[in-house]
């Protein structure tokens, strides 16, 4: 007898020892068989700076399905979901036996399938592989596919797929795509209510919609709720509160922020599956909500625009091209930050920097603002009235038009159009034309986001930065800042434009800004900046029609003041002064530089002084602590030499002159006679060490 039970158990021992072994090989077998993971398709997202959703793009056949991982999403979502779906989510292999008995003694007892013993693991195979009807053959293929599933992903993996995959009523796949759908928030902070929603919606997410079907979405949240009662998952404080809480009985839409800088983006890389943006989204959506409110005040047809700059990088902060892309009636489709406008008087700074820049100009420097022809051009104010003799800083701040052409002659139309130019923007002019004294007044093209850079090139010290649109770019695609004015003439216009009058009921010297009005009333300008970053807006019509009495003034700027007061409580303060600007009153300054005269800065005038050593464009080797010979022919009386600007001194009777550079770089020199004539040349200091090796000379043309 005891025998045959040894015999009968060793027998027993070895068919389990054979049937785990056939088990083993099997799985071994269906894992290696098992087919890869199927690309999931999701959503094309355009995030801010900091990672922030701006903008999804539907899939092609219009369902929304955002990527969607663990680290998305509530944690007590996350265990909500397990403790209802697959408490042993984390034990089992794809496969949990407990659960299929039940169903299957559901089943046994009720004649009917009651529910389907599926772990998370069988429902992500489901939806990979989504079946037409609920049999043993397919749920035969669940159970395959799950073990396979388990064998090629991480438990993480999984319940990613699964937080991505899962239907949550009509074209809506995915946590992240239904909490913005319902809730209008991300679901990483989500209450009770909100969560037993998520939780119960993908069980039956047509029938238990909320926007469609509230009663029944109320009954499987309360169900959820019910069923996780005592799981010490939430409070009874909290589960009664839940239940109290109303469903959300609309779908909102999913975000829509920087729709063209969106656009632009995924147009750009169109493969990419998502996109980094320099835009700060809090500041994006509070410019957007500034610009839908004022639209209203405005008339028909007409619409707005807002672009800024962080001045030290040249990234672009916020983009707003009018109120509503889809307003047709205000042309919301087009990109009005990059529409090409008359930019009016927005350009006078830098006709200004460029006076500052070459020392036949200072903040005190007196000039007139009188009657005054150049050929058949006769420029005249806004006001066609005149203020007389002024100093050059109130003739910025008033945008007085006479002594912007008087000193645009001096400094060369063509000379401030190619700077503008080699710092990354250039000036738009019709095919054939060269820049004019009217460019001084807006007779030039410009776009909204040319002059938010230029700006912040002026509050950066003077160095402009191309415009950064993407954080997600390569090394290769950065440029390095370029010289728009030396930091002597940017810290004087920065300090000037603080000063200019405020628009009415706002405070004065917040903010450095610049007002402007095209021709005809078109377009109305306004352009300031603090410490930190630069704003510019537009308004006008998209269209281009004149609109009668608008000025940026009255337009433009009001805007710009309320913009700056929503997006910060103090302005960052400026820079501070460069140690050589000259902080003085206008008697302390030079003779030549205490009124602008008629002469001024016409080198080629006869008697004018002129630089007959170093030539214009000349690089210079320069050894440490060995002065620099600077040559001067012509001029009446008393001549003075300023290096950047900066009085340096008076030739000896010779005209020689020898100054000491401050290290290597460019530098502007200038000479100016008793009546104010003058001549500049710009030159590169460079060390020795920086010139080629076979270099015989001092002086190499450039």
């Amino acid at each position: 007898m005891k025998r045959a039970l040894a015999r009968i158990a060793g027998l027993a021992l070895l068919a389990l020892m054979l049937l785990a072994g056939g088990m083993v090989a099997w799985l071994a077998g269906l894992r290696a068989a098992a087919p890869p993971i199927p690309h999931i398709a999701t959503s094309v997202e355009v995030l801010d700076r900091e990672g922030r959703l701006l903008r999804p793009f539907a899939l092609e056949d219009g369902r929304w399905r955002l990527r969607t991982g663990t680290g998305d999403v509530d944690r007590r979502y996350i265990a909500m979901l397990l403790a209802y779906e697959d408490r042993r989510f984390y034990s089992h292999g794809g496969v949990d036996p407990l659960a299929l008995l039940r169903a299957a003694g559901q089943m046994l007892a009720r004649g009917r399938i009651i529910s389907g013993g599926s772990t998370l693991t069988m429902q992500v195979a489901r939806l990979l592989e989504p079946r037409g009807e609920r049999s043993l053959k397919a749920k035969w293929r669940e159970i395959r596919r799950a073990l396979q599933l388990e064998s090629q992903l991480s438990k993480r993996e999984i319940l990613g797929l699964y937080l991505t995959l899962a239907p949550f009523g009509g074209n809506i796949e995915g946590a992240r795509a239904a909490s913005l759908a319902y809730f209008g928030k991300e679901p990483r902070r989500l209450s009770l209510a909100e969560v037993a929603l998520l939780v119960a919606l993908p069980q039956a997410p047509e029938s238990r919609r909320p926007d469609r079907h509230p009663a029944r979405a109320a009954r499987g949240r309360d169900g959820v709720l019910a069923r996780l009662h005592g799981r010490a998952l939430f409070s009874p404080a909290e589960a009664e509160f839940a239940l109290r809480t109303p469903v959300p009985v609309r779908r909102l839409a999913l975000p829509m922020r920087a729709v063209h800088a969106a656009e632009r983006a995924r147009a750009e890389r169109p493969s990419a599956g998502a996109h980094r943006l320099a835009i700060d989204g809090v500041a994006q959506a509070r410019l957007e909500d500034l610009a839908r409110e004022r639209v209203r005040t405005l008339g028909a047809g007409m619409s707005l625009a807002f672009v800024m700059v962080e001045n030290a990088t040249g990234e672009v902060l916020a983009r707003v091209s009018g109120a509503d892309p889809l307003d047709a009636g205000r042309a919301g489709a087009v990109d009005l930050t990059r529409a090409i406008r008359s930019p009016g008087s927005t350009l006078k700074p830098f006709i200004y920097g460029l006076a500052f820049e070459d020392g036949i100009a200072h903040p005190e420097t007196l000039i007139d603002d009188r009657p005054i022809r150049f050929g058949a051009y006769r420029p005249r104010n806004f006001d066609r009235d005149y203020q007389g003799t002024v100093p050059v800083r109130q003739a910025l701040q008033l945008s007085l038009n006479v002594p912007a052409v008087v000193l645009l002659q001096a400094v060369g139309p063509q000379r401030l159009a190619s700077r503008l130019g080699e710092a990354g923007f250039a000036l738009h002019l019709p095919p054939g034309e060269v820049p004019g004294l009217a460019v001084g007044l807006g007779g030039v093209g410009m776009s909204l986001d040319a002059l938010a850079g230029l700006y912040a090139g002026i509050a950066n010290g003077g160095m402009a930065h191309a415009l950064r649109e993407r954080l997600d770019g390569s090394a290769m695609e950065e440029r390095l800042a370029q010289r728009l004015m030396s930091p002597v003439a940017a810290g004087y216009l920065a300090q000037a434009l603080i000063g200019t009058p405020a628009p009415q009921n706002e405070r004065a010297g917040r903010i450095a800004f610049k007002t402007g009005t095209s021709y005809g009333y078109r377009d109305a300008w306004a352009v300031g900046f603090d410490g930190r970053r630069t704003l510019a807006v537009w308004v006008g019509r998209p269209d281009g029609q004149p609109v009668p009495g608008m000025i940026g003034r009255e337009a433009a700027a009001p805007l710009l003041f309320d913009a700056f007061a929503r997006l910060v409580s103090k302005p960052a303060p400026l820079g501070a002064a460069p140690r050589e600007a000259l902080g003085v009153r206008n008697g302390e300054l030079p003779p030549p530089l205490r009124h602008f005269g008629r002469s001024m800065g016409q080198a080629t005038a006869s008697g004018a002084p002129r630089i007959a050593f170093p030539p214009d464009g000349a690089s210079l080797d320069h050894m440490a602590g060995e002065p620099l010979a600077l040559k001067v022919t012509g001029g009446t009386g008393r001549l003075t030499v300023l290096v950047d600007g900066i009085p340096a001194g008076v030739p000896l009777p010779g005209r020689a002159f020898f100054w000491q550079p401050v290290g290597t770089g460019f530098v502007r020199l200038t000479v100016m006679d008793a009546a104010g004539a003058a001549d500049s040349v710009t030159v590169r200091i460079r060390a020795p060490a920086d010139s080629p090796a076979d270099a015989r000379s001092l002086i190499s043309d450039r």
